[in-house]
């Protein structure tokens, strides 16, 4: 497996642990703020960005449906309302954002519809071939080992099944650009100390997306692990990105 940049960014340099424990706590850490900060930060256009995003599953119509990083379960969520599926299973490594997902899962009378486990996108508990389409929102530069985590999606994905990929990208326009580091460098951070006493997690978030391969960098690497139809789309003058492959 090849070793990208953003595998080995961590948000916490001091520590021993490994990229999956310290990306564990850091989410345990900010989950009471997480929905909060996600809609101050992005002004709310973070709900839209997953909007669009699942309407690339629309066509597919999948009945049962993995959505890998749930973290509070916005995107298993909206999931549920846009895509009216059988089933969706989330899984993700913080026991905090899962406690709080679940939570809002059962104030919406989504039980029935939505099922939340603790999961290892590397290690996927489900058998080949289980899910007709599998999501991840915000949760790919996390990934300890990418291309082992987007293997081990293929793999339980089923034939003719669709990935998709919601993932901040770089913008390139000159003055968005400038505009865009100034906000990463200084007020996102600012803001997650300010409002989860945690800047670690929001500088961590910079970094990260810096090193992310995005673009025709992210399809080649789905390319190059057999997914078939890649492409991207760029959402908010590149702020962020849609990925999508199929099985």
């Amino acid at each position: 497996m090849t070793e990208f940049a953003h595998d080995s960014v961590v948000p916490y340099q001091d520590s021993k642990h490994t990229k999956k424990e310290q990306v564990a706590e850091m989410f345990d850490n900010i989950s009471p703020r997480y929905d909060f900060l996600n809609r101050f930060l992005s002004a709310g256009i973070d709900i839209k960005w997953r909007k669009k995003a699942l309407q690339q599953l629309a066509p597919l119509a999948p009945k049962t449906i993995l959505d890998v990083a749930t973290g509070t379960a916005d995107v298993a969520i909206m999931a549920a309302a846009q895509l009216h599926p059988d089933k969706i299973t989330g899984i993700d490594i913080s026991k905090g954002m899962l406690e709080i997902g679940q939570k809002k899962i059962e104030k919406l009378g989504l039980t029935n519809t939505i099922e939340l486990l603790i999961g290892d996108s590397e290690t996927i508990s489900f058998e080949d071939n289980t899910f007709d389409a599998v999501t991840v929102a915000f949760g790919v530069r996390n990934f300890e080992d990418l291309e082992k985590g987007l293997s081990e999606i293929k793999r339980v994905l089923k034939p003719g099944g669709k990935l998709v990929v919601l993932e901040f990208s770089k913008p390139k326009l000159f003055g968005v650009k400038g505009f865009y580091n100034l906000y990463m460098n200084v007020v996102a951070p600012g803001a997650g100390k300010l409002f989860s006493k945690n800047r670690e997690a929001y500088t961590y978030l910079h970094h990260s997306i810096k090193k992310f391969p995005e673009g025709k960098n992210f399809t080649s690497i789905l390319d190059n692990l057999g997914y078939h139809n890649t492409y991207s789309k760029t959402l908010s003058l590149g702020i962020c990105s849609i990925y999508c492959g199929e099985k």
